[in-house]
């Protein structure tokens, strides 16, 4: 099969292409020589191009002033973000689709719609030390206390949380509130008594945005702050876990094809023993494979896209987006690993971008949900629906 994207969605692709190859590669190596971290006018910049361009709106209503682009043109935005390295492409926030869905207008105009002004940054505490996919094993809890909730416990790899200046925390409802439901989320300002940053711990990647730990401890909430109602969180967390593992499969798409580029002209112009290494046969071998595979994923990741925008069923979506996560992020890595050992010893120096990739791209096998946990959302929804369900749209 093959996918022709809209025009709209190509509109979009081009000009993205035109910011990121213009506006984000150029400052890879010095972001990577400095922590991540760019000058201020330099950040300032790229948040102001991505506001201007209306990034942060691009899936949120357009009656609430963003716009509500089909997934499809999301997913060729994402794409093109995919190709640049060192975190780069996350110089916005975003005002999801859901949170118009799950908040009343107070949340809205407090929390939300400031996101789409680029005013305010949000970040997802929601991992815990022992509850990363696996959610229902989440300690962290929500005790009510008449217009408060008390909430305690121990975020991990809260991201972006330095750049935010709110939290989205999934807590349990403490057991005397068990009768409006279990999960729950919640808007926590950053500044909230009891919030403390217990750790930044380094990671692979040389991002400005870091994932540091925090601790709850006894945190006063304004019962306003409840995002939708008791017993909410899983539905809207599912939302959020949806959209963002098809996102993470775009990107994906975008650094394969980033490295695919580059390994290839590098081959042809790299001489070993009088001849382009592209002229062997080892060389073509490794660009054919990760050109077959990066076309496979690319048309599972569109038609996933283009199913959302159809209003395919919810549990079917749900596995689609598994599926292409899981093909996706496993292909990137393959590629990435062939274009370290086409560049050779310069594939293993930081300046090189299939070095920065091939370590930016290993987690993308873990966060939103393990490749494991991928497997057993498909597996599961291929033992209840069966296999025609899963391919068309039975």
């Amino acid at each position: 099969m093959t996918f022709d994207l809209p025009e709209s969605a190509r509109d979009w692709a081009l000009r993205m292409r035109g910011f990121v190859d213009s506006e984000l590669i150029p400052w890879e190596v010095v972001a990577e020589m400095n922590g991540g971290v760019l000058a201020p006018e330099v950040d300032a910049r790229h948040r102001r191009l991505a506001l201007e361009m209306g990034l942060p709106g691009m899936d949120s209503p357009l009656s609430e002033g963003g716009l509500q682009l089909s997934n499809v043109c999301q997913v060729a935005i994402q794409e093109q973000l995919g190709r640049v390295t060192n975190g780069l492409g996350w110089c916005f926030s975003e005002a999801h689709g859901w949170m118009f869905e799950a908040c009343d207008r107070q949340q809205i105009e407090r929390y939300v719609r400031p996101i789409l002004e680029g005013r305010r940054h949000e970040c997802y505490a929601i991992t815990e030390a022992d509850a990363g996919s696996d959610v229902e094993a989440i300690a962290t809890t929500a005790r009510r206390a008449g217009d408060h909730y008390v909430v305690s416990g121990e975020k991990w790899f809260v991201t972006s949380a330095n750049h935010a200046d709110f939290f989205i925390l999934q807590a349990k409802l403490a057991s005397n509130d068990q009768a409006g439901g279990d999960h729950i989320l919640l808007f926590i300002d950053k500044d909230s008594p009891g919030v403390e940053l217990l750790e930044t711990p380094a990671f692979s990647h040389t991002f400005a945005a870091e994932h540091p730990t925090y601790r709850f401890d006894a945190v006063r909430v304004p019962a306003e702050n409840l995002i939708g109602t008791a017993g909410d969180g899983m539905a809207f967390a599912h939302a959020w876990f949806r959209r963002e593992r098809l996102m993470i499969a775009a990107r994906c798409c975008g650094a394969a094809e980033r490295l695919i580029d580059e390994a290839t002209d590098f081959a042809k112009t790299r001489i070993a023993g009088g001849r382009p290494i592209a002229d062997h046969q080892a060389i073509q071998f490794m660009l054919a494979d990760s050109m077959t595979e990066l076309w496979s994923a690319r048309l599972m990741t569109y038609d996933c896209a283009a199913a959302h925008d159809r209003g395919l069923d919810v549990k079917a979506l749900h596995a689609r987006c598994s599926m292409a996560k899981l093909y996706a992020s496993e292909m990137a890595n393959r590629v990435a690993d062939r274009a370290v050992q086409i560049f050779g010893g310069r594939g293993y120096m930081r300046s090189n971008p299939a070095e920065r990739f091939y370590r930016e791209l290993r987690v993308e096998r873990i966060w939103e949900g393990t490749s494991e946990i991928q497997r057993l959302i498909i597996a599961r929804a291929l033992l209840k629906r069966g296999p025609m369900a899963m391919l068309g749209e039975a």
